[in-house]
């Protein structure tokens, strides 16, 4: 017994506290580097929905892997990555907004002054149509905090 508090107590000491651990620049998932789903970020602007990219079209970015439909989407992207990622990384954009991240769904976006936004769910996006210049002000502050943490 008293093994078992020695190394739960070992265990606590070590593990980063929640709220210093610092968040990867592009949100990936827990079991995967693959940006977006693997959904292409340049469609979203070219042919206005969400499509599936393919490894055969792909590129690292950010610490991420990015996946295309095809090899002239590819190339954009190369040529401008900020100009298609996700901003906040891929994050929900309401969750940036209000201070913290979470994942961003691919099926739940919105091209904003020519920026791709990203929101966790049908029910947040919904909110965050509500106000969306007050919640990309709000994002556009919190993101560099989150960022540095």
């Amino acid at each position: 017994m008293r093994l078992k508090t020695l190394l739960l107590a070992v265990a606590l000491a070590v593990a980063p506290a929640p709220g210093f651990a610092k968040i990867a620049p592009v949100y990936t998932g827990t079991f995967s580097n693959v940006a977006v789903s693997g959904y292409d970020p340049v469609a979203y602007f070219t042919q206005k929905k969400p499509v599936k990219g393919s490894p055969r079209f792909s590129t690292s970015w950010q610490g991420a892997e990015w996946h295309f439909a095809n090899a002239a989407y590819l190339a954009a992207f190369k040529a401008n990555p900020t100009k298609y990622a996700p901003q906040y990384g891929g994050y929900c954009a309401w969750a940036v907004s209000q201070g913290y991240t979470a994942s961003g769904d691919p099926m739940v976006w919105k091209v904003v002054n020519d920026r791709l936004y990203l929101n966790y769910n049908a029910d947040i996006g919904a909110k965050w149509s509500k106000n969306i210049p007050g919640f990309i002000a709000a994002g556009d502050t919190n993101w560099p905090k989150l960022t540095a943490k």
